[in-house]
């Protein structure tokens, strides 16, 4: 791999929190993802479940973790199942886990080959009574293909249908969304690395270069810094485009005057980024143009300032929106009168500003989180209002990622340049 894995000890801890969170006589199975077919014999990269890789660190197709906290047997209470490589697979397909190297990567001492998990699985069956299986529980989650989760949730419960079946998904949502340290330092590296792309950008854009030019320096830039590349599909969106908020075919030329609004973020040992920031194509910002960029930044700064332990995410959203809609009088955009005649559940703002200003971060762009109980230290979210004025063509949105602590937020990407006029300057040279 790529990257350089976390030591064992945070797989060990966080299944420890997992084992501590399940009822009596209790078994938990968590599967990996299933590589995904393209056309033809052409397949998908391999990206691994991130609840399986959260509490095992393997990062391998076809593995299995049962866990089983109760088990007589001390040496049965996690089981670590890998596919079993031979000559054929090497030669195709490259270096798998070894047992031993498993063992390191996951602290798991009980590690057995993939044949071996129906046979294992019926003996832990015979003395558990409470059954925890995945599923995908994203509130945004459109789950269309079935996934290897979805397959065995089916096949187990017609093989042992008396079980107490339960969702491990709720719990999952807990323990991920208050990130430890180790993770926070993975995280750090993905953003560092994503402002060393926005710092190569700077140097490269001007009038006439293409939208999809940039998207493969970002890349260059990333994939050399050990990452697999974007985190999610990028958006560099120059012009009008900036007004469409899941812009991703890059295709166009960038043209004096613009704007140009990036969404882009490195990913880093399955951890991810999540930047947003806005630039001009020929260097300078207009008058109306640095107007808006720095309403957007207050935003910005303000919400931080909220977002601290205790507050609910639904609250914090509303209270910035207030904040927004202050900007947006300012700007000439809306005026009271606007705001007087508001139906409540649609505000006036929300025709300039349309989307929520943070989510969970972690290992998923949009990570797996409460979004109705209090917000704890630990937690990271991305902060990123954004204007977008179509009948302008202006699309502006500024998105650093922090993490919540105990009194305040630590910014991940505080050195990545936001200032108007650092990044005029930058662009200069």
């Amino acid at each position: 791999m790529k990257y350089t894995p976390l030591p064992n000890t945070l797989y060990i801890k966080n299944r420890k929190k997992l084992a501590e969170k399940l009822p009596k006589k209790s078994l938990a199975v968590f599967h990996s993802n299933d590589i995904m077919p393209t056309n033809a014999d052409g397949t998908m990269k391999f990206r691994q479940n991130n609840d399986l890789f959260y509490l095992s660190g393997i990062d391998q197709e076809e593995s299995i973790l049962i866990i089983c906290p109760d088990y007589p047997d001390p040496n049965m209470r996690e089981i670590l199942f890998l596919r079993e490589t031979n000559e054929h697979i090497a030669i195709w397909e490259g270096h798998k886990y070894t047992k031993e190297e498993a063992l390191e990567a996951s602290g798991i001492e009980n590690i057995q080959w993939v044949e071996n998990f129906e046979q294992t699985l019926n003996t832990l069956m015979s003395l558990s009574e409470n059954v925890f299986l995945n599923t995908n529980e994203h509130l945004r989650a459109g789950v269309i293909v079935e996934t290897r989760d979805a397959r065995f949730i089916k096949s187990c419960r017609e093989r042992y249908p008396l079980h107490n079946y339960h969702r491990v998904a709720p719990l999952m949502h807990q323990l991920r969304a208050v990130k430890e340290k180790e993770e926070i330092d993975q995280m750090q590296i993905a953003c560092d690395i994503t402002e060393k792309g926005f710092r190569r950008i700077l140097s490269f854009v001007k009038p006439g270069v293409t939208e999809y030019e940039i998207e493969a320096e970002y890349i260059h830039e990333f994939i050399r810094n050990r990452s697999k590349g974007f985190a999610y599909e990028p958006i560099i969106a120059s012009g009008a485009n900036a007004c469409v908020l899941h812009y991703i075919e890059n295709k166009e030329v960038c043209k004096d005057g613009e704007l140009i609004l990036f969404d882009v973020g490195a990913e880093y040992g399955n951890y991810a980024a999540d930047m947003s920031r806005t630039i001009p194509v020929n260097g300078r910002f207009t008058q109306r143009q640095r107007a808006v960029y720095d309403a957007v930044l207050r935003v910005q700064r303000a919400a931080m300032d909220i977002l601290r332990p205790g507050i609910n995410i639904q609250d914090y959203h509303k209270e910035v929106g207030l904040i927004m809609q202050a900007e947006l009088v300012s700007l000439g955009l809306i005026d009271q009168t606007d705001i007087k005649n508001q139906d409540p559940k649609l505000p006036a703002y929300k025709k300039y500003f349309m989307h929520g200003t943070s989510h969970h971060l972690g290992l998923d762009v949009h990570d797996v989180g409460t979004m109705h109980e209090p917000i704890t230290p630990g937690m990271v979210f991305t902060v990123e209002p954004g204007i977008y004025i179509q009948e302008e063509g202006i699309g502006i949105r500024l998105e650093n990622n922090i993490v919540i602590q105990e009194n305040g937020y630590f910014d991940l990407m505080r050195n990545i340049p936001i200032e108007a006029e650092e990044i005029e300057e930058l662009m200069k040279k």
